[in-house]
């Protein structure tokens, strides 16, 4: 059996030696709200009564923060097209 999402953020937290409040200011950086509640309902074990499975767009929210926190923000697209030359008919 593969691994879960929760093992997988697990793996990343014990990685980068991330505390809570970390973890929060990176899900801040991609406008997610989380509290700590719900960070250590993830963090249990899954026998736990209030064990809270980790879903696809949690995870995937706190990828991009953490591909943000790590090389900072994309810097802004700017357009290839030059733009003294004229269109052709």
């Amino acid at each position: 059996m593969g691994l879960t999402n929760n093992d997988t953020f697990k793996k990343l937290r014990v990685a980068h030696k991330f505390r809570d409040d970390d973890i929060i200011k990176i899900f801040e950086l991609v406008d997610f709200k989380v509290t700590k509640s719900e960070l250590n309902a993830i963090f249990r074990k899954e026998d736990h009564p209030k064990y809270v499975e980790c879903g696809d767009q949690f995870l995937r929210n706190f990828l991009n923060g953490l591909i943000i926190h790590l090389r900072g923000p994309m810097p802004p697209k700017q357009d290839k097209a030059p733009k003294d030359k004229k269109p052709t008919k």
